[in-house]
């Protein structure tokens, strides 16, 4: 019986023998700085293969109906496409425009006069494969003291994409270019502008709700346990970002480490879910971070609650 079942599961196509049901983590394996989205009424979820830096040569996908059963789409875009990159893949942001999928991510931990830095890829499909669109990277300057990764890139209520980024406690936005190859100033000639707000690490992430911009960010060292998520508010997406407060990290009872997220909003509902990697209790490597997601609510004022990290995740597959 053994026999005939291993020959029947072998027998199944690639894609179902990669599908699987969990809950937190969502996915099995060492993932970090997931960027979660829907298309067409598809999660998806992209993040960082979390392992050494130079082992991050390569991204995963994983997609669900409904947020509780993934598939995985192994090595949608990897270092023998994308030529300048030779080690620390990181942190990816993904948007469709006028039926392209992009996939934007960082590069080679880059430092100033270094190779490296925020790269652009677009695929027909959301699970590519991707193929590099400029053959180089579109920031690889360190301005304003912000290392060019943890890209977030944002479509305003007109239409205008942006991108915010920054490591190195220093985040900048720019203006991008229609066909996403290139910078645009501002209207007042500027290119960059420094946007950071108090104790601002990495991991910017932007959503708009009830007319209003909430900014979120990660604090603390990623590689330890204070790793969390702050917020501020604002009628603009250039700011001022006043910070309101912490509303992830660490739990004694669950994990440690908990940051660098996103925020999946359910189609036509009224459901926010908040994507982040953490640490279990038991692990201490830098590189031992698992993705999970957990629900995130907002009280009558529109401010978001502290969100409870649990061992459940998403309770209910979402219809």
């Amino acid at each position: 019986m053994k026999i005939k079942l291993v020959t029947l599961l072998l027998s199944l196509p690639l894609f179902m023998q990669m599908s699987y049901a969990q809950k937190n983590p969502v996915i099995p394996g060492w993932y970090a700085d997931p960027e979660g989205i829907v298309y067409d009424n598809k999660y998806w979820i992209f993040p960082t293969y979390s392992a050494p830096y130079e082992k991050q040569v390569h991204f995963d996908a994983f997609s669900s109906k409904d947020l509780v059963n993934w598939t995985k789409h192994p090595s949608i875009i990897d270092t023998a496409e994308v030529k300048w990159a030779k080690r620390a893949m990181w942190a990816p942001s993904v948007i469709e425009k006028d039926g392209k999928y992009y996939f934007f991510f960082a590069a080679n931990d880059v430092h100033q006069g270094e190779v490296g830095g925020i790269g652009v890829s677009v695929a027909d499909k959301p699970e590519g494969p991707y193929k590099d669109l400029l053959g180089k990277p579109l920031i690889s300057d360190i301005v304003n003291g912000a290392q060019p990764i943890d890209q977030f890139v944002f479509k305003d209520k007109d239409g205008q994409y942006y991108m915010f980024y920054g490591g190195w406690r220093h985040c900048n936005v720019v203006k991008l270019s229609d066909d996403f190859k290139s910078l645009v100033p501002f209207e007042d000639g500027s290119i960059y502008k420094e946007v950071t707000p108090e104790n601002y690490v990495e991991g910017p992430f932007m959503f708009i709700r009830d007319n209003k911009y909430y900014f979120m960010w990660s604090e603390g060292g990623w590689t330890g346990p204070d790793y969390k998520v702050a917020y501020a508010i604002s009628d603009s997406p250039f700011g001022p970002f006043k910070r309101i407060g912490t509303i992830l990290q660490q739990d004694p009872t669950i994990a440690t480490g908990a940051g660098h997220h996103s925020v999946i909003k359910v189609p036509k509902k009224e459901k926010y879910y908040i994507v982040y990697h953490r640490r279990p209790l038991d692990k201490k490597l830098a590189h031992e971070r698992e993705t999970c997601i957990d629900e995130m609510i907002f009280d009558k004022d529109g401010l978001i609650q502290p969100v409870k990290m649990t061992f459940e995740g998403v309770k209910h597959k979402l219809k």
